[in-house]
C-alpha cells in the first residue's frame, strides 16, 4: 500500500510544524490532530504560507477516542508529536504525564488498530537512556529514564514493540532526538513556549530580544571541558527530515530505535558564544547551582540513522543560532503578532 494521507498529532508542535512542511513539500496529504494545550494554530497558517499547499486541521485531544476515529479515517500512517514534554513539569505531576503521554497514546493505537492503520512514526527521545555510561550514546545503551516525562516514552516505546511482537504487520520507528533547536530559514515558524522557556535556546533568544535580563546556566562545575553541561543540538530542520527518512523506510527494518542526533556535544558556554557571534548580540548570564535531574553530558552515535534511514544531520551549529535568532527577531511575542 502507498502511504499518501499522513495524521501528525500534535503537529501544530514546534516538531511538528516543522514536520509539516517537509510532509507537504513531498506532496503527502496531512491531517493535523492537535489539542493545542502548547501550541498556536497560527503556525500551521504560517506552514500552509511558506508551501502554498492546504493542511486539513482538526482539535481534538489524543484521549479522546471518538473523536481520534473520526479524524483518522481514511489516513494511511501517522507521525506520533502530540505530548506534554517538560520534565520538570512531570516531576511535579507525574500522573498529568501519564495521563497524557502514555494512556493518551494507548487509546491512539487502539484507534489505529481498529482502523487497520499499521503505519507509525514515533517521536521518543534520548531522555529514555537517563545517565549516561557511556558516550557517544548507541541505541543498544540501557533504558533507565531517570524522570517521569523520559518514562512515558520509555513506556510508549515497550507498547509499541510488543504491538510489533504480536502482529509483525505493523510498521515502526522509534525516533529518539536528542536536543532540536533552530527554526525554518524564512523566520515564519519556531519554537514558542509558553511562560519561562525549559530549553536553552529560546532562554537565549529571549534575552537577546529584549524579553529576559539574563540566561540562567544552572551548574559549571561538571565534569567538562568548561565545567557547563554539554548536549548534542539539533536543526529542527534535520529533525523533520528525520521524520520523512523514517516514514520512507517503514518496513525496510524491524520496530526499531534509531538515534536521531549529530554525534557532536557542545557545552552551554560554547552554545552561548556561537550565537553572540551569529546574532551580534551580547548575552550576560549567571552561574545558578545544577537542576535536580540534570545530567553532565548527552550526545549521539548517530551511525544508525544513517545505515537504516540513509538520514544525516547537515545543519552546523553556526545554522542553528543564525535561524533561532532570526525567529525570535522578527516574532519578539511568537505567534502572538
Amino acid at each position: 500500500m502507498s502511504i499518501k494521507t499522513i495524521f501528525v498529532t500534535g503537529g501544530a508542535g514546534y516538531i511538528g510544524s516543522h514536520t509539516c512542511i517537509e510532509l507537504l513539500q513531498a506532496n503527502y496529504n496531512v491531517i493535523v490532530y492537535d489539542n493545542l494545550v502548547n501550541s498556536k494554530l497560527e503556525s500551521l497558517r504560517r506552514v500552509e504560507k511558506i508551501t502554498g499547499k492546504s493542511i486539513t486541521f482538526i482539535k481534538g485531544d489524543i484521549r479522546d477516542k471518538d473523536a481520534l476515529k473520526n479524524a483518522m479515517t481514511g489516513c494511511d500512517a501517522v507521525i506520533h508529536f502530540a505530548g506534554l514534554k517538560s520534565v520538570g513539569e512531570s516531576v511535579e505531576n507525574p500522573l498529568l504525564y501519564y495521563d497524557n503521554n502514555v494512556l493518551g497514546s494507548l487509546c491512539l493505537f487502539h484507534v489505529m488498530q481498529e482502523l487497520s492503520i499499521k503505519n507509525i512514526v514515533f517521536s521518543s527521545s534520548a531522555t529514555v537512556y537517563g545517565d549516561p555510561e557511556f558516550l557517544p550514546l548507541t541505541e543498544a545503551h540501557r533504558c533507565e529514564a531517570t524522570n517521569p516525562y523520559g518514562e512515558t516514552k520509555l513506556a510508549i516505546e515497550m507498547m509499541l514493540r510488543a504491538l510489533y511482537n504480536s502482529d509483525k504487520d505493523w510498521q515502526i520507528a522509534l525516533l529518539r532526538y536528542f536536543n532540536p533547536v533552530g527554526a525554518h530559514e524564512s523566520g515564519l515558524i519556531g519554537e514558542d513556549p509558553s511562560g519561562i522557556p525549559n530549553n536553552l535556546m529560546p532562554f537565549i533568544t529571549q534575552v537577546a530580544v529584549g524579553k529576559r535580563k539574563q540566561l540562567a546556566v544552572f551548574g559549571n562545575d561538571y565534569q567538562t571541558p568548561d565545567g557547563t553541561g554539554v548536549r548534542d543540538y539539533i536543526h529542527v530542520v534535520d529533525l523533520a527530515k528525520g521524520h520523512l527518512k523514517a516514514l520512507e523506510a517503514l518496513g525496510r527494518f524491524e520496530c526499531d530505535a534509531i538515534n536521531l542526533g549529530t554525534g557532536k556535544g557542545y557545552s552551554v558556554l560554547e552554545l552561548v558564544v556561537a550565537f553572540e557571534q551569529a546574532s551580534g548580540q551580547s548575552i550576560p548570564y549567571t552561574i545558578q547551582d545544577r537542576r535536580p535531574g540534570d545530567i553532565s553530558a548527552c550526545y549521539a552515535d548517530p551511525r544508525k540513522a544513517k545505515d537504516l534511514l540513509g538520514w544525516e544531520a547537515e545543519l552546523n551549529l553556526n545554522k542553528m543560532c543564525e535561524d533561532s535568532w532570526r525567529w525570535q527577531k522578527q516574532n519578539p511575542d511568537g505567534y502572538y503578532v
